[in-house]
């Protein structure tokens, strides 16, 4: 059974991110959908602002229990997620609460030895209200997805990044609910399941950033489909693990080196999209986003490591 500080900094580290993650996704739905479908766009920017007050008061609870690892990994803020969001803003005309940005610019890393009960039990009700929440956008995803698989919805966004959105709203649910069970997991399993998981996910970034590029930038394109092929095959040999658990550290340092990598081509597009030198279709703040993830996968790898 996790203990008492294990529980509510994990719960706020992996809130922290999520929240942020799926709150970005309630944007990009926001403003994907045509006419015909401005109900679905009210129902995202209500979503959008149920997750925006879940991080805003994650983002409170959070001063003072982070791990230097997590806060210093650019998984929850980088230096470019401020500008990405007050240009998303000026793009779509959807409203972005950027002081929440600021405000986690500013935190610190932990000082509790122990934590207070009431902040044990203001964590269990965070986790909660984020589950719930995390239970609304999944059938949210699903149906938009169900629509547009069926013909009956045009969006602006591929049917794949749909489910790919939704199995990150899945995935964190489930470890919500395990946290407030205080369940513990078999630390090997659970990281193979995870490094099969983000290997998936940095695959299809690539995908999408290569379908979301203009057609002039070749060099661009050509980088993002030889990521995505690399990362589909780092998959494959993560699923080969449940196997073969001796080949975890050299797939795993495989994995580091590819993210580490991709994670440079991701700043570096962020960086020319926010500076307007990059042809594109992509989102200041999907350019970001797509970043942190990155870094969120590296800190796994890197915790891995450090247990080896």
């Amino acid at each position: 059974m996790l203990s008492d500080n294990d529980f509510v900094r994990q719960s706020l580290e992996l809130n922290l991110f999520f929240l942020r993650i799926l709150k970005e996704h309630a944007i990009f739905m926001e403003g994907s959908f045509m006419k015909p479908n401005k109900n679905f766009a009210f129902q995202a920017e209500k979503l959008k602002n149920t997750f925006t007050e879940l991080l805003k008061e994650t983002s409170i609870l959070c001063r003072g229990i982070l791990s230097t690892e997590a806060l210093n990994s650019g998984e929850f803020v980088t230096e470019l997620t401020f500008k990405a969001e007050r240009d998303t803003e000026k793009l779509t005309g959807i409203e972005i609460d950027s002081s929440i940005t600021e405000y986690e610019l500013r935190l610190t890393a932990e000082a509790y030895s122990n934590i207070p009960e009431a902040l044990i039990r203001q964590v269990e009700v965070l986790n909660s209200k984020a589950s719930n929440a995390a239970g609304e956008i999944i059938c949210f995803k699903a149906t938009v997805l169900q629509s547009v698989n069926a013909c009956k919805m045009a969006t602006t966004i591929y049917p794949m990044m749909l489910e790919h959105i939704l199995r990150e709203a899945c995935l964190f649910n489930e470890m919500l609910i395990r946290l407030q069970n205080r369940q513990n997991v078999n630390p090997m399993d659970e990281f193979i399941s995870q490094e099969i998981f983000w290997n998936d996910i940095m695959g299809e970034h690539a995908e999408f950033i290569r379908g979301l590029l203009d057609p002039s930038e070749a060099k661009l394109f050509a980088l993002a489909d030889n990521y995505a092929k690399e990362f589909h095959k780092l998959e494959q040999e993560a699923k080969a693990l449940y196997e073969n658990e001796k080949m975890l550290p050299e797939v795993t340092e495989e994995s580091l080196k590819a993210t580490m990598s991709i994670k440079d081509f991701k700043k570096q597009g962020a960086e020319g999209i926010l500076s307007c030198k990059v042809k594109s279709i992509i989102l200041p703040l999907l350019a970001d986003h797509v970043l942190r993830e990155a870094n969120h996968f590296i800190r796994l790898l890197k915790h891995y490591k450090t247990l080896e």
